[in-house]
């Protein structure tokens, strides 16, 4: 079952921006969002938002987990779980993740940069794996 199926079944959409509508602005929220419409500004949340088909969305979004699925995200997208590019998706900008998956048939130009968001304090390195500090 792909993401995309499991988030239709599963999960309870918390919000919904349909095709047609259109927003502008600062978006946070808890639990999932869904976007199918319009959207421009800002999008912060430690929980999940589903970029679906027909979505237009130029945003730079902060999130803990990212599924675009058909949509166009223009912007940088910063997730502290998981980012998933599904097929037919079309992003514009940079990536920042621990976590990528990108399906065939994604259309996607910039940079990613994968790496634990959860900053160490300065000074601090991680152990080596296996080793305990």
């Amino acid at each position: 079952m792909s993401r995309r199926e499991e988030m239709n079944s599963n999960a309870e959409i918390n919000a919904l921006l349909g095709r047609g509508s259109k927003f502008e602005g600062k978006l946070t929220f808890e639990g999932t969002v869904r976007i199918e419409g319009t959207f421009s500004g800002e999008i912060h949340t430690k929980d999940t938002l589903v970029i679906g088909q027909g979505a237009d969305v130029k945003a730079q979004i902060h999130a803990g987990t990212v599924i675009v699925s058909g949509g166009r995200v223009t912007g940088n997208i910063h997730a502290q779980q998981t980012i998933e590019l599904e097929r037919e998706a079309k992003v514009r900008g940079d990536l920042h993740t621990p976590s990528l998956e990108i399906e065939k048939g994604v259309i996607f130009e910039g940079s990613c940069k994968m790496e634990n968001l959860t900053q160490q304090p300065k000074g601090q390195t991680a152990p080596p794996p296996g080793r305990q500090p």
